[in-house]
């Protein structure tokens, strides 16, 4: 509706929209790239290129007097917007029967591909289609691309690979081909998308604008002039930007951020919890951002509450933004995004009719005033895709064809049987609360997570029977740490940080709510986990076995004493005064968090956890210099950055104060005089006196491999020699009485020969 009133109330004014203008030039713009191309470009041996195909984008293509194949647009039949926001055009030979004869990239924007992929490698997978059958592609999973992949250029070769696929059946239908000469109607099962939630991974800035999870629009001073050219107005011609042509006059970014990865990257946690525990099922938001001498917002919203600039539509419904949909935002949470004057969050209103998985675009109404109350519009396209790495498919099952009533349209019957079916779903899937579904996809990490908590609880609870076997206790830690580091941090990104703890602690003092915590299923069951674990083990249990960062350090230390790098032993003096440095920035990230959590969680960034971690070190380079920096220092001082610096550990050390129990055995001898323990300890957490301090403790148990080694304890190892040297003994005992015995039956025998014979004779002495 407020598409169509802006549309009726340009054309009142005799004002053309740039979209209409576009749209109306869409149909021709095949043949300006065929001026560019020779005919045996796209089909060899073809020497000329016919007529346009009446009501039909495409072109014959000739050899000689007979037709060896069409050329056409992949725009003209499907969708080939990339992550600029811009079609992909590419020119495509096709034969008769489907079969791929030439491809040509004309024109694109996207800005990866423009940054640094060589053009030739772009080209190299496009001729890789040449060859190929589209009919019998389209069969195939599009998982499984029969060209190889341009690693850094995945969204944009993919939708290069998948519009070729796609248009090229439509083009064939579109002129009644199949393969065999006659149409085929597209039988296949209508496919459902939706959003999968499971998807929570942060991601950096580059990620988001390469993957297409952010949208982007640019467009220069020179664009914009060129757009008020093409409305053939006089007086908005004659008031032309001023500046430079290829100066930017905006710079607009859009993204779903409803979508759990997304919206984590962008928002940041603690924005996403709140913008969760606002959204109402089914409800959705969005993510505006601009840059630029434009402002997408305008200052119409503040006279009149709404936005005037912008509008988003999806197939033919259209959205306008007010001022109750809008918050404003201060900065992007993602790693490596620019400074934005202008950020929006819209979160839709509830009932909107709008599918999160599929296409939509975002209008950008540019306006030049020509007198004081007459102004000339034109219109840009920001378009956007759900990326298909954040959403899942289902089938639904077909309607039964048994007989019944017969149906004066099957097709419209199954149709509706269909979207019945779907809009069903639709509701079954709003009564459940969002944290649920997200669990119920999640259902094997939670699984596997679980077994790995109740796994480290039987260690600590036979920690003896394990401890008591060095070896093993040895390799049982070791593949621990890599599955903590491997599968919990690189692989399931559930790194525990203390942004977490400022988070919940915010919460509490304002709209604390259980269903944001619950929607990340592992970041809970951590959390979960560390609370319990705090009473029995303190800290220890999370940091010494759970914290992916620390077990990334450790397994670091190894490999550098393997190798023989000279580790640093801090003298102890000078470790109790380091130690404190991480609970002074825990209190210091927790004071500032009272004031700004946005601006904790950027100071929260002393953790190198986001970098090592969940963005596997993509990210700006100082980032991953301070991650690297930290990891160098941990391979001469053994956990550096747990010992000195980690605000959570502070955090979490500050309740374990609180545990019930005291699991780790020491002797009186500890401390006075065995230093053994001590000298060992990867944190240093046991004192000079032999006691340990709860509070630096990682619960390793190293000291309790040495508390039962009786090779490198003293107080085992003279407990091993009293009893070697009473088996010593006992031993030669034991060795007398069998001499004694073996004497006395040797004189209780004597031997005689028999002069004739020369037998001899046995028999008792005496007898």
């Amino acid at each position: 509706m407020g598409s169509a009133l802006v549309a009726l109330l340009l054309l009142l004014t005799g004002i053309a929209p740039d979209i209409a203008t576009a749209e109306a030039a869409d149909s021709g713009r095949l043949l300006p790239y065929l001026a560019k191309l020779h005919p045996s470009d796209l089909v060899p041996g073809a020497d000329r290129f016919g007529q346009p195909t009446p009501n039909t984008p495409t072109v014959p293509v000739y050899k000689g007097d007979a037709v060896v194949g069409h050329a056409y647009l992949t725009s003209d039949f499907v969708n080939t917007t990339g992550y600029s926001g811009r079609p992909i055009d590419v020119v495509v030979g096709l034969t008769a029967d489907g079969t791929v004869t030439g491809a040509r990239l004309m024109d694109h924007h996207e800005p990866i591909v423009l940054i640094g992929i060589p053009p030739a490698r772009i080209n190299g997978f496009i001729d890789g289609y040449v060859g190929k059958n589209v009919l019998t592609l389209a069969t195939q999973s599009a998982a499984s691309p029969p060209v190889d992949i341009v690693s850094g250029a995945t969204v944009t070769v993919m939708v290069i690979g998948d519009s070729i696929i796609r248009s090229g059946k439509k083009m064939m239908q579109s002129l009644g081909q199949n393969g065999a000469g006659k149409a085929e109607p597209d039988s296949a099962p209508t496919i459902v998308k939706s959003v999968d939630l499971s998807k929570t991974a942060v991601e950096d800035w580059t990620t988001l604008i390469g993957d297409g999870s952010v949208r982007r629009l640019t467009l220069t001073v020179g664009e914009v002039n060129a757009a008020f050219e093409r409305t053939g107005r006089a007086e908005a011609i004659a008031r032309a930007e001023a500046g430079s042509p290829d100066e930017t006059f905006i710079d607009l970014y859009a993204a779903l951020v409803s979508i759990p990865s997304i919206g984590r990257s962008l928002l940041g946690d603690a924005e996403y919890g709140t913008l969760t525990g606002r959204l109402k099922p089914g409800q959705q938001a969005v993510w505006v951002a601009g840059q630029g001498r434009y402002s997408f917002k305008g200052s119409g919203y503040v006279r009149g509450g709404i936005f005037d600039r912008v509008e988003m539509i999806q197939h033919e419904g259209s959205i306008r933004f007010r001022d109750k949909m809008h918050k404003r935002l201060g900065s992007v949470a993602a790693a490596g995004a620019p400074d934005f004057p202008e950020i929006g969050l819209f979160v839709l209103p509830e009932g909107t009719e709008f599918n999160p998985a599929e296409p939509w675009r975002l209008q950008l109404l540019v306006q030049r005033a020509i007198a004081a109350l007459d102004k000339v519009f034109v219109t840009f396209d920001l378009g956007y895709q759900p990326p298909d790495k954040y959403l899942k498919t289902e089938q639904p099952a077909r309607a039964p064809t048994a007989a019944a009533a017969p149906s004066p349209d099957p097709s419209a019957s199954h149709s509706a049987a269909i979207q019945a079916a779907g809009a069903e779903a639709a509701e079954e899937a709003a009564e459940v609360p969002l944290w649920q579904r997200i669990w119920q996809n999640r259902q094997l990490d939670i699984a596997v997570l679980t077994s790995a908590i109740l796994l480290l609880t039987g260690i600590f609870f036979f920690q003896d029977q394990l401890t008591k076997r060095p070896k093993l206790y040895e390799r049982v830690r070791t593949a621990y740490l890599v599955f903590t580091l491997v599968w919990l941090g690189w692989y399931a990104t559930a790194q525990l940080s203390v942004v977490n703890v400022l988070t919940f602690a915010n919460a509490l003092r304002t709209d604390f709510r259980w269903d944001y915590f619950m929607m990340d299923p592992l970041v809970f069951i951590l959390w979960f986990s560390v609370a319990a674990s705090l009473l029995f083990w303190g800290r220890g249990a999370f940091c010494g076995w759970l914290c992916p960062f620390g077990a990334l350090q450790e397994l670091a230390s190894k490999a550098a004493k393997r190798i023989g790098i000279r580790q640093i032993t801090v003298p102890f003096a000078l470790h109790q005064r380091l130690w404190p440095i991480k609970y002074i920035v825990f209190l210091l990230l927790f004071g500032v968090s009272l004031q700004s959590l946005g601006t904790a969680e950027k100071a929260a960034e002393i953790e190198p956890f986001k970098t090592a971690i969940i963005l596997h070190f993509i990210r700006d380079w100082w980032f991953v210099a301070f991650a690297v920096a930290l990891l160098a220092a941990g391979l001469v001082i053994e956990r550096f950055f747990c010992r000195y610096l980690c605000p959570l550990g502070a955090a979490l050390a500050i309740p374990g104060r609180l545990r019930m129990f005291d699991w780790l055995r020491r002797y009186k001898e500890c401390g006075s005089p065995c230093q053994r323990c001590g000298n060992e300890c990867p944190v240093q957490a046991i004192h000079p006196d032999g006691s340990i301090n709860p509070n630096e403790c990682i619960q390793c148990l190293h000291c309790q491999m040495l508390y039962h080694h009786d090779h490198k304890c003293p107080v085992m190892i003279q407990k091993r020699q009293k009893r070697e040297k009473w088996q010593a003994a006992e031993a030669k005992l034991a060795a007398e009485k069998e001499a004694a015995a073996r004497s006395a039956t040797a004189r209780s025998t004597a031997a005689t020969a028999d002069p004739a014979t020369g037998r001899l004779t046995i028999r008792p002495h005496g007898s």
